[in-house]
């Protein structure tokens, strides 16, 4: 196998939507993954509507619709006051091909782009391949696997997570802050639509004690609760606990059927630089946020086309190496002004009364201008357009 190729550590979401794209337009990929298989982890599970018309280029889009649920509106209420606002993707059907979200989980997008390009000449799958090191020259980059073996390319993408190897070998600083709470995804069969009138597939419940959402993937609810108790990890993780939560969504109703619980620590950094050298990060490995507004995996997907878009117009001599410095510039910029802000704004919101919060969201629904703006920034469309204007 000729070592003239793009070598990417991380078969999630983001590594494999980089390679597909990559190994189409001509450039040969080896991907590495840690796991003897792909990861069946549940994690992200929103896709935005411009990252639909993304994956509908590689031919993802339509088998991923087919398995998860579209969600054309989502809303925000209050304990308090109940319905604060509604929002429908409609308003933007100019804008996208998909005027909606797709509930879905990104194991099932991983397993779709995985089947498609299994066999393709330029794709190349490495499974219980962990990355442990890497090195670089002014010709190549070279990773170090666990167990000794090595291997050599043109250029390394780090799409191997928040603990990202790839970042921490090229000593790139993770900068930012971890939140003191944390968030507990508690998944349940249970049918809400047929207990609280007029509730969207995707709903946000503000509270200034006790924020939750309801976010619906198929056959299932997820519940996400803020944990800002000094209970420890294990306390909380406990059926007791969870049902302690549960029994505060929708009252009298108490011994909910819960199929897991997750506990997630919370973050918002970002690294210092995505690129250096010969070597570039997307995706978790580059920034995390708290996942308000779910524009974790939505904004890695959108890292790694743009990065792909200018490593095809490179590695086929249409463009001189510094067009790399354009995807560090556009997408650590949108990642610090749109991404960071808007999931940090998210969380405040759900944390107050919902009483200034409530007026702003009735004001924008009202007026169909702002009802657009609105839904452009949310959808992630916005900031798409913002990075072009970076570069």
């Amino acid at each position: 196998m000729s070592n003239d190729r793009v070598l990417i550590a991380g078969a999630g979401p983001v590594g494999l939507v980089a390679a597909a794209h990559l190994a189409r337009a001509g450039v040969p990929v080896t991907v590495f993954e840690e796991g003897a298989d792909l990861s069946t982890e549940s994690r992200a599970s929103t896709f935005h509507p411009p990252t639909l018309d993304m994956l509908d280029a590689l031919g993802a889009a339509a088998p991923l619709i087919a398995q998860g649920l579209k969600a054309p509106t989502f809303q925000y209420r209050t304990k308090k006051h109940g319905l604060l606002a509604e929002f429908d993707f409609a308003a933007i059907t100019d804008a996208t091909k998909h005027p909606y979200r797709v509930q879905s989980e990104q194991s099932k997008l991983t397993r779709i782009l995985f089947e498609q390009m299994r066999g393709h000449p330029n794709f190349e799958m490495k499974f219980n391949s962990r990355v442990t090191g890497v090195s670089q020259d002014g010709a190549g980059v070279e990773v170090t696997l666990e167990g000794g073996s090595s291997q050599r390319g043109r250029y390394l993408i780090g799409a191997d997570g928040a603990s990202s190897t790839v970042r921490r070998s090229l000593g790139i600083e993770f900068e930012g802050f971890t939140w003191p709470d944390r968030l507990l995804v508690i998944s349940t069969p249970f049918d809400f639509f047929s207990v609280i009138p007029g509730l969207s597939s995707v709903s946000y419940v503000a509270d200034p004690q006790r924020w939750y959402f309801l976010l619906q993937i198929p056959g299932l609810w997820r519940a996400m609760f803020l944990v800002n108790e000094e209970a420890s990890d294990e306390r909380v993780q406990t059926e007791e606990f969870a049902q302690s939560l549960m029994a505060g969504v929708v009252p009298g109703i108490t011994n909910y059927e819960i199929s897991h619980t997750t506990l997630y620590k919370v973050h918002q950094r970002v690294a210092k630089t995505f690129r250096l050298g010969r070597a570039v990060l997307i995706g978790d490995a580059a920034h995390i946020n708290n996942p308000l507004g779910g524009m974790g995996m939505n904004g890695g997907i959108h890292d790694a086309v743009n990065l792909a878009e200018k490593l095809v117009m490179v590695w086929h001599g249409r463009a001189p190496e510094s067009e790399l410095e354009r995807f560090d510039k556009q997408r650590r910029l949108v990642t610090l002004e749109y991404i960071q802000n808007y999931t940090i704004q998210n969380k405040k919101n759900l944390e107050s009364t919902g009483d200034e919060f409530g007026q702003s969201l009735r004001a924008i629904a009202a007026d169909p201008a702002r009802t657009r703006d609105y839904l452009l920034r949310v959808s992630m469309i916005t900031s798409l357009a913002r990075a072009q204007e970076l570069g």
